[in-house]
């Protein structure tokens, strides 16, 4: 029988007693100050990392003095983090964020934000309100956003802080806010009062409320992100990369350009022939952002929306442009993390994560998905969580959560929640693979409390203990040293508890005291069960050709809410009929 040699590369073991008989991470040497913090092995033919940090990129008059810190200027007063921490100094937040990651040192994450590989998104307005600071970086955890916002046609203030709250009770560690419809100021506000977490926004949305794209100015743009920075906006989307030389390159593309504010900088660009307005007046955002400390999220707006454009000339020239963004808001003292795509074959993850890597010389990698396959809408926070595992175990510091809801709806708190779920899933997955020390310990935990077939200690240490006991007492209501897919005299588990040879069950504090009978379920564990069903193809096609009706597409013809059919507002008044199911005032 032939031996095999394990594929070890010297990652730490995600196990802090290194429990079990698994030998630990396949993964690469944990190399924290390194541009390798976590990682995982190259494939032959992929990018090699920048040899450039933040330290290669220091503002004019700066200089590196002998201790490995910088000197600034007589006089300059430190107010981003990236300044403080080249400047040696840790800050509070720094401090909080190592006891976050307990596996860091405050000056391991000091060294990091001023390397440029990890930043720590707190506007200052923001800390007022009880920000509590964390790190987006490959040496920390990996992390999870959830995008909520008002659309013009569902949802409100109220509605959207709910979602916010529901967000991170579900484990987002940051929230953008993208919101298009509503009042849009008084949503935002209102958020950022009621979150623990950092805030993002895409701030084009405002800039063009109330008036046409065309009319934009760079100093609408400044005047716009002065005034979302004093709200306490942690990062800004900027889509700065989007340059009039990569337009004809997306001209062969099936589906075109996706990113909102990707396509509106196209069409300003192309009806005045000029470049674009963020990408000129890039250092002037810089100085905006600073006088915060708002941090750079250089938005991907030629990513690829279908596995056609994926990886294409487009994409990856727009990516260029962001590591020479990168540089320019370095010398600045701006935090920076970059944008990635959402669209992209399983087997082209880890070439767009490692070519980011060398492109903006490690600053922090924040992708959406990525979207492995275009045909499952409705199950897109499945294909896009495989996808995003992936990315993070090459590279991505943070995943933008994708709900069933994508490409066809505005989600829900249950969207929200699917979408979070599948997301957690995957950052923790990843982190185990990627040997970052304890990441293991609460998978090690449930084992330990399944292997002595205690219940109640199974569903304390589940993410959804809620969830998992309703699912178990459908079929059980009394807690069994047997589970009712096996039976008693096929529970595999209590045959290996009972071999005394085996250490299988035994831990110490994981023994079941008692046996205990649940009630039974609850109107809202039913509920839950009931939602884990499909509907039926009758109840499908009832809906569904109730809303071909109301929007007068029953016979075969174009739906009316299409706007390019009939006049905008036109379009959007149907639209709220059908979504809000509620009258509206006849129009005039």
């Amino acid at each position: 029988m032939p031996v095999w040699t394990l594929p070890l590369r010297g990652a730490g073991n995600p196990s802090t007693e290194r429990s079990g008989t698994t030998p630990g991470s396949f993964a690469d040497r944990a190399d924290v100050g390194g541009p390798l913090a976590f990682s995982s092995p190259d494939t032959p033919g992929m990018p090699p990392p920048s040899e450039k940090t933040a330290w290669d990129f220091l503002p004019e008059g700066w200089s590196r003095a002998a201790d490995g810190f910088a000197r600034a200027p007589d006089g300059f007063v430190p107010v981003t983090q990236l300044e403080h921490a080249r400047l040696g100094t840790v800050t509070p937040e720094m401090r909080r964020v190592a006891e976050r990651e307990k596996h860091l040192t405050p000056e391991q994450v000091r060294d990091e934000v001023a390397a440029g590989r990890m930043i720590i998104p707190a506007n200052r307005i923001h800390l007022g309100f009880g920000l509590d600071a964390m790190a987006i970086g490959r040496a920390s955890r990996t992390k999870v956003n959830a995008n909520l916002g008002a659309s013009p046609v569902s949802s409100g203030t109220d509605e959207e802080v709910e979602k916010m709250r529901w967000s991170v009770r579900w484990g987002a560690d940051t929230v953008m806010d993208l919101s298009t419809g509503g009042d849009l100021d008084a949503c935002r506000e209102a958020i950022i009062r009621a979150s623990s977490v950092p805030i993002g926004t895409v701030p084009i949305y405002s800039m063009i409320l109330g008036r046409k794209l065309e009319d934009l100015t760079e100093d609408v743009i400044l005047e716009t992100l002065e005034h979302q920075a004093r709200q306490g906006v942690d990062y800004f989307t900027i889509h700065a990369g989007v340059l009039r030389e990569h337009l004809p390159l997306v001209q062969k593309r099936v589906i075109g350009i996706v990113s909102r504010g990707g396509s509106l900088l196209a069409k300003w660009m192309l009806v005045h022939a000029r470049q674009n307005p963020m990408y000129t007046a890039f250092e002037r955002i810089c100085d905006c952002m600073r006088r915060y400390d708002v941090a750079f999220s250089l938005g991907d707006g030629l990513r690829p929306g279908g596995l056609a454009d994926a990886s294409d000339e487009a994409q990856l020239a727009e990516l260029a442009a962001l590591g020479e963004l990168t540089e320019r808001a370095w010398r600045k003292g701006v935090q920076v993390m970059i944008e990635g795509p959402g669209h992209v074959p399983f087997d082209q993850i880890e070439f767009n994560m490692k070519l980011e890597r060398r492109l903006c010389h490690g600053a922090p990698f924040y992708v959406l998905g990525p979207i492995v396959t275009d045909v499952f809408p409705g199950y897109d926070h499945i294909t896009s969580c495989i996808g995003a595992t992936a990315a993070a175990y090459h590279g991505a510091s943070m995943l933008c959560y994708v709900t069933p809801k994508e490409h066809v709806g505005l989600p829900k708190r249950d969207d929200v929640k699917q979408g979070c779920i599948a997301y957690k899933i995957a950052a923790h997955a990843a982190d185990v693979a990627l040997g970052i020390p304890g990441s293991r310990d609460w998978d090690d935990d449930l084992t330990r409390a399944r292997a002595a077939l205690n219940w109640e200690k199974h569903f304390e240490l589940a993410f959804d203990g809620d969830y998992a006991r309703a699912l178990h007492d459908e079929d059980l209501d009394v807690d069994t040293d047997f589970c009712a897919m096996c039976g008693h005299d096929w529970c595999s588990v209590r045959i290996s508890k009972e071999i005394t040879e085996f250490a299988s069950g035994k831990a110490e504090g994981f023994a079941r005291e008692r046996v205990l009978k649940s009630p039974a379920l609850s109107a809202e564990q039913r509920a839950q069960l009931e939602k884990r069903g499909v509907l039926p193809p009758e109840e499908l096609h009832r809906l569904a050709t109730k809303t071909q009706s109301a929007v007068g597409a029953d016979k075969g013809t174009k739906a009316s809410c299409h706007s390019d059919y009939v006049d905008p507002d036109a379009a959007e008044r149907i639209q709220l009929v059908s979504l809000r199911k509620k009258d509206l005032p006849a129009s005039p």
